[in-house]
């Protein structure tokens, strides 16, 4: 018993100690493409800059791509994780809508913004983050759906296809993503003078019932 547990132990640390290595080189690369951009930064300066070597960074990622898309998933990680807390929180349907919406935005400019050269990739290479973002817009989609179907259920939403609703509405923000980055959606306003328009605009196109 005591050896099956040790066993165990010993295999709960070396994956543990797999998951900070490849941790600490999709960190390290982050930081390098976004000081030095994509084109600029190669396997070697990821192994160097990391203090791992060459061997360990080609046992985790096969290519610059491929700790490229890992650097994304990561960033789309902080924005999923964000965006499930707010669909946690004690509020109503009608305000987890407009906090969805509002955090979704800000998030993806903090990303963006923050990784400095790496910015440009974003937009450069759309396609490639396209690919990577698959499974965090399904996911967000079905965040919207369960938010819809609560209001609908308690009589906030007056909505007869919450999919469809959820679709229209995921692309819709993703749509306003590079405007809202540059600075061309309310440019000179603050958030909350924004919200309370925004929130009329899309309770408005949700059939909202008046409390």
């Amino acid at each position: 018993m005591h050896t099956l547990l040790a066993v165990c132990k010993s295999r709960g640390n070396i994956f543990m100690s797999i998951s900070k290595t490849r941790q600490l080189l999709v960190d390290v690369a982050r930081q390098l493409f976004a000081k030095n951009g994509l084109e600029n930064t190669t396997m070697n300066d990821i192994a160097q800059a990391s203090g791992k070597g060459r061997r360990t960074l080609y046992t985790y990622f096969k290519s610059k791509d491929d700790i490229y898309y890992a650097v994304i998933e990561t960033e789309l990680e902080r924005l999923s994780d964000k965006l499930d807390e707010v669909a946690a929180r004690k509020i109503s349907p009608q305000e987890k809508v407009i906090e969805l919406i509002y955090t979704h935005l800000s998030m993806i400019r903090e990303t963006v913004v923050r990784n400095g050269n790496l910015r440009a990739e974003f937009f450069r290479n759309i396609w490639m983050v396209e690919k990577v973002r698959k499974h965090f817009d399904l996911a967000e989609v079905e965040l919207f759906r369960k938010v819809f179907a609560e209001g609908k259920e308690v009589g906030e939403f007056d909505i007869e296809n919450v999919n469809l609703v959820a679709d229209i509405t995921h692309y819709c923000i993703k749509g306003l993503e590079v405007p809202y980055i540059y600075g061309r959606i309310a440019h000179g306003m603050r958030e909350e003078d924004t919200k309370p328009q925004v929130a009329k605009f899309v309770y408005g196109a949700l059939g909202k019932h008046k409390m």
